[in-house]
């Protein structure tokens, strides 16, 4: 392993982490907003970055003079940091809802029953919101199955989404329906490609644009089996305009791609922001990058590519991993032998159903997993990238971060 790369590789990251914390978003959110008063507030958040949200908002309605009336927090197991005054915390499933999402979501609509129109609820919504927040209009069992099938199956987030609006009591606006007459503010901290609002956290508080015709091509598409309940949803519309509701989008993956950008200017390399909007298969995005430096290869200047997104994994072995671990190792081949390094990372520090944040692999990678009896060809065939990384030092592993604004992608060429 190149050691200096590797360190360089964790201190970009860790630095472009660090400007998309959520409390300074979400404070800066909350100044430029008039409440409308004279009713009672109430704050309902959601998402792997709630619980920071949350604490930050608490602290400014507090400051503010404004006493919050009751609040709720879902967010992912491990996320939540301590007790936050006037909040229930709850933590439930994620990437597929589980039983102690859907009971944490009950409270908050238990929270904003028989509201007046004077008062106001503050949504404080993050990636994994999909998830976390639901209460499922069809069977747990079906709900859960139809989320992995889709998972899975490399369906974009915005396909996935189009169907589970429409399996939901709280998606796709109904929640800010839940709400009134009371209004509604949401903050959005974005995990999606162009920050639409309606797609961060499939938009409980925003009018919804997708139709059941989409939601049903989709589900064709996909081959998705699904009982005479959830299609009966597919064909119920969603919300197409919420008068009681108003939304800002604060915080996004541009922002970490331009921090990563300028952590690898102040450790010496030339930053390229090639994409905020990378998508596609995850090996592939990888395989790209690595083209691109192999390209750039020993022309003397250290420098650094920077591309920022959400790509996909289409499952199809039995193996350990995520998007940015895939994404990673599909490099290693491509840039063997260079002084060179390809690393990926989730924000949110969690990247698939694993503890790591990431994957790094550098020039020297593609040799010591040979000498482990790997190739990069059949840990992707077998979707087992985290096993391959973990056994090299090629994992990037941060914990809970309490953000979440997708993924950034890093390529490293050394002089």
């Amino acid at each position: 392993m190149n050691v200096l790369l590797y360190e360089h590789a964790n201190r970009i990251m860790q630095r472009a982490i660090r400007a998309v914390l959520p409390g300074p978003a979400v404070r800066r959110a909350l100044a430029q907003h008039r409440f409308a008063g004279p009713g009672r507030v109430y704050a309902v958040a959601a998402g792997k970055a709630a619980w920071q949200m949350a604490d930050a908002a608490a602290d400014w309605l507090r400051d503010a003079g404004l006493p919050l009336a009751g609040g709720v927090v879902v967010t992912k197991y491990g996320h939540i940091q301590g007790a936050i005054p006037g909040f229930v915390c709850c933590e439930g499933g994620h990437p597929v809802p589980d039983a102690n999402g859907f009971a944490g979501t009950a409270r908050a609509l238990a929270l904003v029953r028989g509201l007046r129109p004077g008062d106001t609820v503050l949504s404080l919504l993050s990636g994994g919101g999909s998830a976390l927040f639901e209460q499922p209009l069809v069977p747990a069992a079906e709900l859960q199955d139809i989320t992995r099938r889709l998972l899975a199956c490399g369906a974009d987030i915005s396909e996935i989404n189009t169907v589970r609006k429409r399996l939901s009591a709280v998606k796709g606006g109904r929640f800010a329906q839940a709400c009134a007459p009371a209004q509604v503010f949401s903050i959005l901290l974005s995990d999606v490609l162009g920050d639409a609002p309606d797609q961060i956290g499939s938009g409980p508080t925003v009018p919804d644009p997708s139709t059941c015709a989409q939601a049903l091509a989709v589900a064709e598409k996909y081959r998705l089996t699904l009982s005479e309940t959830a299609r009966a949803c597919l064909h119920t519309e969603t919300p197409k305009a919420l008068p009681n509701s108003e939304a800002v989008v604060t915080g996004s993956v541009r922002e970490l791609c331009l921090a990563a950008a300028e952590a690898c200017r102040a450790l010496g390399y030339g930053p390229q922001l090639l994409t905020d909007c990378l998508q596609g298969e995850a090996r592939e995005a990888g395989q790209w990058l690595a083209g691109l430096v192999a390209a750039r290869a020993g022309t003397g200047r250290p420098l650094a590519l920077v591309a920022g997104g959400e790509t996909v994994v289409h499952v199809t072995g039995p193996g350990l991993g995520g998007r940015s671990q895939e994404l990673a190792l599909a490099a290693a081949p491509g840039i063997k032998g260079l002084d060179a390094a390809v690393f990926s990372f989730g924000s949110d520090g969690t990247d698939g159903p694993t503890d790591a944040a990431g994957g790094y692999v550098d020039g020297d990678t593609a040799a010591a997993l040979a000498a482990h009896g790997l190739t990069v060809a059949e840990v992707l065939r077998q979707n087992d990238a985290y096993q391959a990384l973990q056994a090299v030092g090629g994992l990037l592993v941060t914990g809970p971060t309490g953000t979440n604004v997708n993924d950034a992608a890093i390529a490293l060429v050394g002089g």
